[in-house]
């Protein structure tokens, strides 16, 4: 879908909103509304197409004229205040409170006095989390680089006893990029032994040891859109403990990815996965969400969980990561990134085999 085509898709949801216009400070949904991927900008989109425009300051007046052809673009600064004061008065102006800080919020009172503001949380955000066919093929992009990156590595047996974490995980970080990745979607998630029992460890000076399960938790940024992958490996043979810790979080990972359906609450894919893990007496051992969409963000809507709200879209593209920790022994998750699509079982996006590999 084009830039102008996403702005008139918002375009829609605006009078409905009991809005005339809507100003847009989160970068990542100006990007997706405009194409501009500058450090600075917010954005106008307004009820009347002729309204809209993109402001940012002096550093990108180039590259906002290169990459946002046929949209008005404002150079002041700060931008946001600056964009809002073009909003003719006399019309109701909403803003995303979820990206516009109090400070800012302020700033943009000043701008525009007596104007009527309004809160809009997520409106620009709700569009992004239905991908089109270009935004899932980068997505589907990042994720085979990242699968090819983490093939190499234990092909060239770069995951062994007597590396460190930080090593191994330094290594993953430069495949990705030595195939083309922009960098790494995250920082790379490399626990091994009793660091696996720990859901985001950070990678240490911590030696890979044999029989120790190793948990990689990692994607791939490529061309502004990401992908999140994690699979736990064994170094040598695996004790009968690691072998049902595994099995039972790849059970709940298949019924995650059975019940990520169209149409499906948010909440009944989270407990398809989680009634599998609490039924084995682990429920408390798994202590986050099942998952979380993905795109120009790692995290972004729809979320998975047991608080969480809401439906399955198709287009929607979500990781499926249920995981078991075990204080002090260790702890496994597994993850996948699949793409929602009408009327049948989720795509997915990351191609690693999901049994335990013993290396």
């Amino acid at each position: 879908m084009s830039h102008p085509a996403r702005r008139d898709a918002l375009r829609a949801l605006i009078p409905a909103a009991g809005l005339d216009a809507l100003l847009v400070t989160g970068l990542l949904d100006v990007r997706h509304l405009t194409g501009f991927t500058g450090s600075n900008a917010a954005a106008v989109i307004a009820a009347d197409p002729g309204g809209d425009l993109l402001c940012t300051d002096g550093r990108y007046r180039v590259q906002a004229a290169e990459q946002c052809p046929g949209l008005e673009v404002l150079v002041d600064r700060p931008s946001a205040p600056a964009a809002a004061a073009r909003v003719p008065a006399g019309l109701t102006l909403g803003y995303d409170s979820a990206t516009l800080t109090v400070d800012g919020l302020a700033a943009v009172r000043d701008a525009v006095p007596g104007r009527r503001l309004r809160r809009a949380p997520g409106l620009a955000g709700r569009l992004r989390a239905v991908k089109d066919a270009g935004e899932v093929e980068r997505i589907a992009a990042a994720c085979a680089l990242a699968d090819t990156a983490l093939r190499a590595l234990l092909d060239d047996g770069g995951l062994r006893p007597g590396r460190t974490e930080a090593d191994v995980a330094l290594d993953l970080d430069d495949r990705m990029r030595r195939l083309g990745a922009d960098g790494p979607a995250f920082d790379t998630i490399l626990a091994a032994g009793p660091h696996s029992a720990v859901p985001h460890h950070r990678p240490t000076g911590t030696e890979l040891r044999r029989g120790d399960l190793v948990k990689i938790d990692f994607g791939a940024a490529l061309d502004g859109y990401h992908s999140d992958t994690t699979r736990t490996f064994c170094l040598g043979p695996a004790a009968d403990w690691q072998r049902e810790l595994h099995a039972l979080v790849d059970a709940a990972a298949a019924a995650g990815r059975a019940a990520l359906v169209a149409g499906a609450s948010v909440t009944a894919v989270d407990a398809a996965a989680r009634d599998v893990i609490t039924a084995a007496g682990h429920g408390e051992r798994f202590p986050h969400g099942l998952g979380h969409g993905v795109g120009l963000a790692v995290h972004e809507p729809p979320w998975l969980g047991t608080t969480a709200t809401g439906r399955i879209d198709a287009g929607n593209v979500v990781t499926v990561e249920p995981g078991v920790y075990l204080d002090g022994r260790g702890g496994v998750r597994i993850e996948d990134t699949l793409h929602v699509v009408a009327g049948g079982p989720a795509v997915p996006l990351t191609g690693l085999p999901h049994e335990l590999i013993e290396i």
